[in-house]
């Protein structure tokens, strides 16, 4: 039997009016937060767990995402922490002798909206010359003016994170 893959469209729109659209492989659905890059070639499994990008929607400059899958041995913590994920290219078919999921399986079991086929480069650049900027990742069939006026409704400065990602019981 094949497989049917069914492209569902997304869009980053941020507050300074800019809109980018792309292709869903997270879950459908709306996400506010800050809007921010990572230029790192490795490690994606690691930023995507990291707490310190806890409320934000991180932007990978590296164009090829994914390729090695998820595996159980190098998360930051025990589940996503981004609010979303922007990538250039998705890889559909991960190669590495540790891997337990594909990067797609992965965000989709934990909830988390992420979009491919984003001109990550200019995304990057706008966000180096203006400074982090809130934003919303939206998959799936929204309105993007509405999507606007969200971004003026839902503003981060004050909100108290550190408590969500602070560990219940040590780790070791």
């Amino acid at each position: 039997m094949c497989e049917v893959n069914i492209i569902v469209k997304g869009y980053l729109v941020l507050e300074d009016g800019s809109c980018f659209e792309g292709i869903s492989f997270g879950v459908e659905g709306k996400r506010l937060g800050e809007v921010v890059f990572n230029t790192g070639m490795t490690g994606y499994q690691e930023i995507i767990t990291d707490p310190s990008y806890y409320g934000q929607i991180v932007c990978l400059t590296y164009p090829l995402i994914g390729n090695c899958g998820i595996n159980n041995e190098d998360f930051q913590s025990h589940e996503p922490k981004v609010w979303g994920l922007v990538v250039k290219e998705n890889c559909r078919n991960p190669n590495n002798w540790r891997m337990k999921y594909t990067l797609e399986e992965y965000l989709k079991e934990h909830g988390v909206i992420a979009l491919e086929g984003i001109d990550t480069r200019s995304l990057t650049q706008k966000i180096r010359s203006k400074g982090t900027m809130l934003g919303i990742i939206a998959a799936g069939d929204w309105d993007v003016e509405e999507l606007f006026l969200k971004i003026e409704k839902g503003k981060i400065e004050g909100k108290k994170l550190v408590p969500e990602v602070t560990v219940r019981e040590p780790v070791f």
